[in-house]
């Protein structure tokens, strides 16, 4: 009988598989694709040559990620790559405002009416960054606060909405930029919480910046895959599991799915009901024939670039999309030219570059003209270097990735009390109604991202109940 059987192949159950190796437990994993991976793929989606990223591109959270960093994931190939600047935010009037490694460059770019209170905001924390970001990662209560005094410090400045944050602030750059990094998980800017998002994706740029991974995503699943396999683990692809009878027995079964598919494999019944899914996202892939024509200067060197005129349009859409049900007419945009950093992705003197715009879960219709406009008014001529483009919405991406429930690449909304507080209301969120099975998804804290630290923390709790019964 096996240890512990993982069923998931995406960052969070790869990481728990490994976690739970490391440790000497025996262990398989089972993945419906061909292919590990989850939301850390890479796939010729346009052209031949061309190495596109079908979700994650950017990796903030991955070089940051406590879990990753104490793993040797370099010996099995994996690289960070960086570009001269982590993200841009480009306005209309063809400046930008940037998020730097410098947290002096940074502010300036905000202008000297809010250089100073950028400064008191982020500074504080820098020092004592990795060992907040290992706290915040970890909770609820999967280790105890090494250092409990600063985690409560960011506790006071980002429990409140990102709308209270952004009081600090008096001009519009600082404000657009700031709520551009609430956007990443979808979230409505007075959501509780989200000044504490905003401020990690910050605070994680001037610590290590926001790479991309040599040769794509891919690079990070096949590294864990490696290591896993080295620690005497094995993978079973093409494994579609329907019930628990499907695997084979084991003292623990830990599931990197979304909380809906575990109660239909594990017979929950209602169990998560309450869970709720977000705003999906409608993403398009292209295939270029040289560099995004940015007016602004930055945005040419930048890795992610974000899309929104002011923080009122971002807002906007937002709400469209996550309150409202309905696809906004400027979509707020998160966009990543990879090849900015790794010329390797794409022909020589051409490039990969991704776009994606919030739309209602389950949204059906087309919004490659809306993201299209947007572009052509931070770049005109863009259409004009496009050689082939592949469009997903959230059907497709459900499709591809079944956690991706109605398009939503969080695994959840990112709302409410769901912001910590998910699957479900409890101190023990990686544990289900079955003592031997377990959930290990971005449905559990901290959320989305490809960081591991969710199947790192549901590990804990795995290895924790077998002891006990060994």
């Amino acid at each position: 009988m096996l240890d512990a059987v993982v069923v998931g192949a995406g960052p969070n159950g790869l990481t728990a598989a490994v976690e739970l190796a490391r440790r000497g437990f025996s262990v398989a994993l089972f993945e419906a694709r061909e292919t590990v991976g989850g939301g850390a793929r890479t796939e010729e989606l346009t052209l031949p040559g061309f190495h596109h990223d079908p979700c994650s591109a950017a990796h903030p959270l991955g070089i940051n990620s406590p879990a990753f960093r104490t793993l040797p994931l370099e010996r099995y190939g994996l690289e960070w790559l960086h570009a001269e600047l982590p993200m841009a935010h480009p306005f209309p009037d063809g400046t930008a405002a940037v998020l730097s490694r410098s947290v002096g460059e940074t502010a300036a770019s905000f202008g000297p009416r809010d250089a100073g209170a950028y400064r008191r905001l982020v500074e504080p924390f820098l020092p004592r960054w990795d060992t907040l970001v290992r706290d915040f990662m970890s909770l609820p209560l999967t280790a105890l606060p090494r250092d409990p005094v600063t985690l409560a410090r960011f506790g006071l400045v980002g429990l409140p909405p990102s709308t209270w944050l952004m009081r600090r602030f008096r001009d519009e750059r600082a404000k657009a930029l700031f709520s551009g990094l609430v956007a990443h998980v979808m979230a409505p800017l007075s959501g509780v919480a989200t000044g504490a998002i905003g401020l990690v994706f910050a605070l994680a740029a001037h610590a290590r910046g926001w790479p991309v991974a040599r040769g794509g995503s891919q690079s990070i699943s096949d590294a864990l895959a490696a290591y896993l396999k080295d620690l005497g683990g094995t993978i079973h692809t093409d494994y579609e599991v329907k019930r628990l009878d499907d695997l084979p027995p084991a003292r623990a079964y830990v599931f990197d799915t979304s909380p809906t598919a575990l109660a239909r494999i594990a017979g929950f019944g209602r169990f998560y009901e309450g869970y709720r899914y977000g705003a999906g996202v409608f993403k398009v892939d292209y295939a270029l024939d040289g560099p995004v024509p940015w007016t602004a200067e930055e945005a040419r060197t930048a890795g992610t670039v974000q899309i929104g005129a002011d923080s009122q349009e971002i807002g906007t859409a937002l709400r469209a999309a996550s309150v409202e049900g309905r696809a906004p007419d400027r979509p707020f945009m998160i966009t990543v030219q990879p090849s900015i950093a790794d010329p390797s992705r794409a022909p020589e003197g051409k490039q990969v570059f991704w776009a994606y715009g919030h739309v209602p879960n389950g949204w059906t219709g087309d919004l490659t003209d809306a993201i299209e406009r947007q572009l052509e008014r931070f770049a005109p001529g863009f259409r004009d270097r496009v050689l082939a483009r592949a469009t997903a919405g959230p059907p497709q991406l459900a499709a591809r990735n079944a956690n991706y429930v109605g398009g939503d690449i969080g695994t959840g909304a990112v709302r409410g009390l769901q912001v910590m507080l998910r699957p479900r209301l409890s101190l023990s969120p990686y544990t289900t109604p079955h003592p031997a099975v377990f959930i290990c998804s971005s449905a559990t804290p901290p959320g989305p991202g490809v960081h591991g630290m969710s199947g790192h923390n549901a590990a804990k709790a795995v290895w924790r109940r077998l002891r006990q019964r060994q």
